[in-house]
């Protein structure tokens, strides 16, 4: 344990400030069902139904406008720290869900996704830095994961609201949870290292011992790892009072930064996590959900398919959860990696053997059976993981800027391969395109056996020093 006080004190700030995710989540998973609703003969929408058109800008301006919030909230994280960063971030977060009811055309819905999902390039940017610079190293994982874990079960939220209630009472009812963000959040204190790096060292050492749970006894009173916390924390004050006169440089990086060679190294190991994050296909192959299951000879409805899809990624990063401080973060994305390939293998293998006209109706099992086996181990380490071993390799000083060009990639990325699934399917058929995303699969796995440090319990020097 980090402290004789015990952990309590992190687990509360993870969850209250991963409320915002739940939120952020459910906008993730809102088209699944409101779609069905706003593309029929009587949608509610003055313009008429959604075009499929319409439907991929309305789906996809999410991404565009993670991107802008990536480069956005990263910028404030620096300016006015973690906590306030955070705090601002339930606003675009508000105003994406409120906007859905009044929409009157689509292209209100594509301005509400636009907010909303700046939003969540907040979220996906800050919420990794703050996690890593207050969470011990022992539960630095599972607090880590919670990110995913909690976006997930907003998409699963979203799926059964959708089932019950229509669009715009959809919208009203997750809503509310931007209050209760703000409600639990407002009585966390900013993170240690914020604090030190803005020569704010008292209130650092104060936020150190709230999150660690120990009251302000002596220094000498602590243990031996909370007094090198302690140490630490006051020599990143020093290091940024030298660099007071330096025009706010300690506030961030520079390319000079970037360019050192182990930091180098570390941001192009978190690159290319972050893109093998996207290119393993499995986000946009979500898209697919329903053709999944219509071509497998499911008569299930597309809400409750949608709602077992949600499922099994909620219980995919729960397991990530659980094994994540047990196994460690290098193995869970290595047997990722490698099951989400074989997964799309016997997928693009079935879907095949429907192009050649082979007897292949007893088995419309199996691409469900792929299908679902994918996700699962998608949602234990390559879908939820990177985001933490970016947050735990990269040095304090640069980790907000790096997570921003990290993030930035991601979005551009998730854009261009949901956009582009009609162009892959069309020209190499869905067999190809599952094919392609299973080698890119088996490709991430090489690099993740070959380039990924294991990070479990380390401290970020070690981590760099091992580089």
């Amino acid at each position: 344990m980090s402290s004789a006080g015990g952990d309590k004190y992190q687990y509360l700030a993870a969850i209250s400030v991963n409320i915002i995710s739940i939120s952020y989540g459910a906008f993730c998973g809102w088209p699944s069902s409101s779609f069905l609703e706003l593309s029929a003969e009587n949608s509610p929408l003055d313009t008429g139904p959604l075009t499929p058109t319409d439907q991929g800008w309305v789906a996809s301006n999410i991404c565009l406008g993670g991107l802008v919030g990536t480069f956005l909230f990263a910028w404030l994280a620096d300016k006015i720290g973690r906590k306030w960063c955070l705090m601002w971030m339930a606003l675009p977060n508000l105003l994406g869900w409120v906007i859905i009811p009044f929409a009157r055309n689509p292209m209100h819905l594509i301005i509400a996704r636009f907010v909303g999902g700046a939003a969540g390039g907040g979220c996906f940017t800050v919420i990794p830095i703050y996690i890593a610079e207050l969470a011990s190293d022992n539960i630095r994982g599972i607090l880590g994961v919670f990110l995913v874990l909690t976006c997930n079960f907003g998409l699963v939220l979203a799926f059964i609201l959708g089932y019950y209630f229509n669009y715009a009472q959809v919208s009203w009812i997750v809503s509310s949870l931007s209050f209760v963000f703000v409600g639990c959040f407002w009585f966390m204190p900013e993170t240690p290292q914020h604090l030190a790096k803005t020569n704010k060292i008292e209130e650092a050492e104060h936020s150190l011992r709230y999150y660690r749970n120990i009251k302000s006894n002596p220094a000498k009173e602590l243990s031996e790892e909370l007094q090198l916390e302690l140490q630490k924390l006051r020599t990143t004050e020093k290091t940024a009072a030298d660099d007071d006169d330096d025009d706010g440089a300690a506030a961030g990086a520079t390319w000079s930064d970037f360019a050192e060679g182990k930091t180098r190294k570390a941001f192009l190991i978190g690159l290319g996590l972050i893109s093998f994050n996207q290119l393993c296909g499995c986000f946009a192959m979500l898209n697919y959900t329903a053709v999944i299951f219509e071509q497998a000879g499911s008569s299930l409805p597309p809400t409750v398919a949608a709602i077992i899809v949600g499922v099994i990624q909620l219980l995919g990063t729960y397991t990530s959860t659980v094994l994540v401080e047990r196994l460690g973060r290098k193995i869970l994305l290595l047997v990722s990696a490698v099951g989400i390939g074989l997964g799309q293998t016997v997928m693009g293998t079935y879907s095949y053997c429907q192009v050649l006209g082979k007897p292949v109706a007893s088995f419309s099992w199996v691409p469900i059976a792929g299908f679902s086996f994918m996700l699962f181990l998608a949602a234990v380490g390559l879908l939820s993981l990177p985001f933490l071993v970016v947050s735990e390799i990269m040095p304090q000083k640069m980790r907000s800027s790096a997570l921003m060009i990290l993030m930035s990639t991601l979005w551009l990325i998730s854009t261009c391969t949901i956009k582009l699934m009609p162009v892959f399917t069309a020209n190499l058929g869905m067999h190809g395109t599952v094919f392609m995303f299973a080698s890119l699969s088996f490709l991430a796995a090489i690099f993740i056996a070959i380039f990924v440090p294991e990070t479990k319990g380390r401290t970020v020097e070690a981590i760099l020093a091992n580089l």
